[in-house]
């Protein structure tokens, strides 16, 4: 198989206007607004690099590759169209996650749809490591708010999402834009997002195989050599830096000794690939559990210096979101 190039831009996708009469649905200090019918919602998410090296469980990066979702109310029961990656493979009943994500939000909110029509035009790759199943989750939680009339929390969202997900690094991401780190503090999932001062691609590598999380998480040992641990911590602690407005840290900073290597029997390729691009210079990580394989640094650089897809992978070209999800409204009447 051929080699391939994808580049996508940052700017909104055509099937996903901002209407005029649309209302982008987003947390504010007033709460006096009231809930309000609409005729359809619209939800723009992004895909997510989590780890970033070091950054186990905890960093998360928003991509500008994205997944929209148009939720349409009316009749009773659910009714499920799925265009892009995934269609043809997940299911297109209330089992299908953006589904269980949208009536969990629905349930958050004390709010009742007896039935919607949902349309999943994807574009983040699945099994891939770049957050497809977040994306799924944040994108269904935002839709439940559109539905229910009410404002964006997306702290809230973060929660809801990590109960969801079980973790909560990518949700964060993808709920918030931009930059984040996540943890969890009480069982409830929560994150900081910080703007990166130096300006990002990120040039993302996927390969046509895929890799189950649990299986890549099945890899990890109970116990790692306290070294590797302390290394971890510092290079996190300096890729905050690097990213802060640090740029020539992003190699040294992208290190890991945690969990990348014990995952190579799953992804030998990915290993091999990522070791190859460290080796040129370029700042190479995998992609949350992979295998994609992602590479940061400026825009002249990483563009300049990073190779073709290698045969059967298929190259993006991305940038970094600096929003997170979006809803729009359209209001009844």
């Amino acid at each position: 198989m051929s080699p391939r190039s994808h580049r996508p831009t940052p700017t909104p996708s055509p099937a996903l206007p901002v209407w005029p009469e649309a209302v982008a649905v987003e947390n504010k200090d007033d709460r006096s607004a009231q809930r309000r019918p609409c005729d359809q919602v619209r939800v723009r998410v992004p895909a997510t690099s989590a780890n970033l090296g070091p950054g186990f469980d905890a960093f998360g990066l928003a991509l500008t590759l994205y997944d929209e979702l148009v939720v349409t109310p009316g009749g009773s029961g659910v009714r499920v169209e799925v265009i892009g990656p995934g269609q043809g493979e997940v299911p297109l009943d209330e089992s299908h996650l953006v589904v269980q994500s949208i009536e969990a939000g629905l349930k958050a909110l004390g709010a009742d749809v007896p039935g919607y029509s949902l349309l999943c035009e994807n574009s983040v790759p699945h099994g891939r490591g770049l957050g497809s199943s977040s994306a799924a989750i944040v994108g269904g939680l935002a839709a439940a708010y559109g539905l229910a009339g009410e404002q964006l929390d997306r702290d809230r969202i973060v929660a809801l999402a990590t109960e969801i997900e079980g973790h909560p690094d990518n949700v964060a991401a993808s709920a918030l834009g931009g930059f984040t780190i996540a943890w969890s503090e009480g069982g409830t999932g929560k994150a900081v997002r910080l703007e990166p001062k130096t300006s990002l691609v990120a040039i993302a590598y996927v390969p046509d195989n895929r890799v189950l999380t649990k299986q890549a998480r099945g890899l990890l040992p109970n116990v790692v050599p306290h070294a590797d641990a302390a290394a971890n911590a510092g290079r996190a602690a300096l890729l905050v830096a690097a990213l802060d407005g640090r740029p020539e840290l992003l190699m040294t900073a992208t290190e890991d000794r945690l969990h990348q290597d014990y995952r190579e029997s799953a992804m030998p390729e990915s290993l091999a690939l990522m070791h190859k691009l460290r080796g040129s210079g370029l700042p190479a990580v995998v992609s949350g559990a992979g295998p994609t394989v992602l590479v940061l640094g400026g825009p002249d650089k990483a563009k300049g210096l990073t190779p073709p897809a290698p045969d059967g992978w298929t190259r993006y070209d991305l940038g970094i979101d600096p929003v997170g999800v979006q809803v729009w409204s359209l209001e009844a009447g």
